[in-house]
């Protein structure tokens, strides 16, 4: 049922995407020839009016087709056709149209994030601060959340527990970790050095209060005493404004990192070795999707803004690439030739190509163990 759930989720992104495109190509009175989810060959469709409704047999997107999307397709056209074809249309137009599938999926991820945030999804919130550590959606609390095992915690606290004091003094989470870690081992700290002297942890369990020994331990990593918990956390609580707000913020976020990896996709093999192509993205929502529902919106969301981001990408024949050569043409004051687009786009798509093949090379490794 995941599967159905995920297969359904990622056609609604692409359905909704394409949506947008046709929905504003008829606003502007622009000739729709065909809407299709996924490329052909086609397996099967209607037609209703001048467009033909269809679903093909490689699930690897969709598209809108619009007559006249280039200027070749202008040659032959009957005048009544050519007066709504896509190049006989001013720039703005065409830019509208363009930018309203990446817009929706903008607005999707927008919509999704702001839900989680607004609603107190737990699982969703904690989602949300995971994909962009530099938004903090948890407030931590001194409530014990995990317990390693072999460590000093291990069979002294128990999950749940709420550490209240140490040593006397009442705690957060930030003052607590300075408090055990004011207990110091004998001599120069090393690995695994045991504390001179115990912390004495104040816990508040099932109703009632108890009082626990540990003596901490040196991790020459963190460069700290710790017993081997870890704290709780308590979602935000989010208005309306500061739910939408967040969400901005969480999208501007994870846009830059997006952009600033596949940057340094080019010049670092542990980035490229990081990257999924559309197999391992299902993949992921899959296991989303079984998660929980809160998991499963926001990595939805997520999905659908980098659909958005990278349909932005100025290469043709992605949105971007039409975007910018409608911008091109309205600062010029004449259409740039097709040649030169494809001159300049095909450098875009060999790079893009090669992260798209990566990532699918990385796919089939993790799913090959």
């Amino acid at each position: 049922m995941s599967w159905v759930l995920t297969i359904l989720g990622i056609s609604a992104l692409v359905i909704l995407h394409e949506a947008g495109h046709f929905a504003v190509a008829k606003a502007t009175g622009m000739r729709v020839e065909r809407f299709s989810l996924f490329f052909p060959p086609k397996i099967v469709g209607f037609r209703k009016g001048e467009t033909e409704y269809m679903i093909g047999a490689i699930p690897a997107g969709g598209f809108v087709k619009i007559t006249g999307m280039s200027p070749q397709e202008l040659e032959g056209l009957e005048p009544e056709v050519a007066a709504h074809a896509y190049y006989n249309q001013p720039p703005w137009k065409r830019i509208a149209v363009i930018l309203a599938g990446p817009g929706v999926n903008l607005l999707i991820a927008f919509l999704l994030f702001w839900a989680i945030l607004f609603s107190g999804s737990v699982a969703g919130i904690g989602t949300l601060e995971d994909l962009n550590p530099s938004i903090h959606t948890r407030v931590p609390n001194t409530t014990v959340a995990a317990i390693e095992k072999d460590e000093p915690a291990y069979g002294t606290l128990r999950l749940g527990d709420r550490i209240v004091a140490i040593d006397g003094r009442h705690v957060n989470e930030t003052s607590a970790i300075k408090a055990i870690g004011a207990h110091r081992c004998a001599g120069t700290p090393r690995e695994g050095c045991r504390a001179a002297t115990p912390a004495q942890l104040t816990v508040r369990r099932a109703g009632r209060t108890v009082t626990l020994s540990a003596y901490p331990r040196y991790s020459a990593q963190l460069k700290r005493m710790l017993i081997g918990f870890d704290f709780g956390s308590t979602p935000k609580r989010y208005g309306p404004f500061a739910a939408a707000g967040t969400a901005l913020g969480e999208m501007w976020g994870i846009t830059a990192h997006t952009l600033t990896n596949i940057g340094h996709a080019f010049t670092s093999a542990k980035v490229r070795h990081e990257f999924s192509s559309i197999v391992g993205i299902t993949v992921a929502t899959q296991e989303a999707v079984t998660a929980g529902a809160g998991y499963a919106l926001v990595i939805i969301g997520f999905v659908s803004l980098a659909l958005a981001i990278v349909n932005l990408f100025p290469f043709l024949p992605l949105d971007g690439g039409h975007v910018l050569w409608s911008l091109a043409e309205k600062v010029r004051g004449r259409r740039v030739s097709l040649a030169a687009m494809w001159r300049f786009s095909s450098v875009g798509i060999v790079l893009l190509a090669f992260l798209v093949i990566n990532g699918l090379s990385n796919d089939i490794t993790r799913l090959g163990g």
